[in-house]
């Protein structure tokens, strides 16, 4: 008897505390929780790229607030706060920010609504019609956009400085003739986004409007345009976006001060030799152009996350 209550030889004692975790139930063994969970590092990641992406906003800021506005004396974390330098940006005569303001207000208002029309109208026509050279249009909108529109500026500045000749209103340093320039490099990436959302639509809906008597017309702003909503407000933030801060066309067609807008001219201010004096009015005016794009991502960001998720499982 007492041969069987001693432990056999090399295994260890009831109760010893032993290197080998005990099973848990289910058989399988119980795993000692790591420090962090093992998710340290994306936190250090996460904050490091926020970080970054902040650092040229606080900088702006602080340069806004900087009571010297200059460049040389703008820190990340100013001594001293004032808003001279935006009472100065509005004050100053020789630099209309307000006009700046309104021109680009009004081009890429104007802009994006008529790039989405004309997209949304040519998306239809490509998804929903069938006629010849259908396939070929779509491709050729495709080929074009692998060109870099920098090829097109000495052609885009000769063609309308000949329609400004017998259109004064559509011709150079005019905005209704940047709105046109604006207008056709467009339309290649917004008719083709456009047409795959199109797709997801189905054409029983046209067909079952079309026994009723709807006329083509009919389906696509009574049917097709409710339906497709999220992509049109989609396709009209990126749109607004790229065309309120777009630079190079602006500063080619666009060479009156009045007539310019807000990237033209607060370029202007960090080139010659008031650069180091204006950078505090140049800092105001960038977080002040800010706050059009803002507000848009705030009130359409329901239908933009919405459409987007719904627009995947349509």
């Amino acid at each position: 008897m007492s041969a069987m209550n001693t432990p056999a030889a090399g295994l260890p004692e009831p109760g010893a505390v032993t290197g080998v975790p005990e099973a848990a139930p289910g058989g399988t063994h119980a795993r000692a929780p790591r420090l962090g969970g093992g998710v340290w590092w994306r936190h250090l990641l996460a904050l490091c790229a926020l970080a970054f992406a902040l650092f040229p906003i606080l900088f702006l800021l602080s340069a806004a607030l900087n009571k010297a506005g200059t460049l040389s004396s703008s820190t990340l974390l100013p001594t001293s706060f004032s808003l001279n330098n935006f009472s100065d940006l509005f004050s100053n005569e020789a630099r209309p920010f307000v006009t700046w303001y309104k021109n680009a207000l009004l081009i890429a208002l104007v802009g994006s609504v008529f790039s989405v029309f004309i997209g949304a109208c040519s998306a239809f026509a490509f998804s929903r019609l069938r006629f010849r050279g259908r396939r070929a249009m779509l491709l050729a909108l495709l080929l074009l956009q692998m060109f870099p529109a920098l090829l097109a500026f000495v052609g885009l500045y000769i063609t309308f400085s000949r329609i400004g000749e017998v259109m004064p209103a559509f011709g150079l340093n005019t905005t209704w003739g940047l709105i046109l320039v604006y207008l056709g490099g467009a339309m290649g990436s917004n008719v083709w986004l456009l047409k795959g959302y199109f797709d997801t639509v189905p054409k029983e809906l046209d067909e079952a409007a079309f026994v009723d008597g709807a006329s083509h017309a009919r389906v696509f702003f009574s049917l097709t345009l409710p339906l497709v909503r999220p992509i049109l407000v989609t396709v009209f933030m990126v749109s607004f976006v790229s065309l309120f801060g777009e630079f190079m066309l602006a500063s080619i067609f666009l060479t009156d001060v009045d007539k310019q807008t807000l990237g033209v001219g607060l370029y202007g201010m960090t080139v010659g030799n008031d650069r180091n004096a204006l950078f505090g009015q140049f800092s105001a005016g960038a977080l002040l152009s800010s706050i059009p794009i803002m507000a848009l991502y705030l009130a359409f960001q329901k239908q933009l996350i919405g459409g987007l998720t719904t627009g995947s499982v349509k």
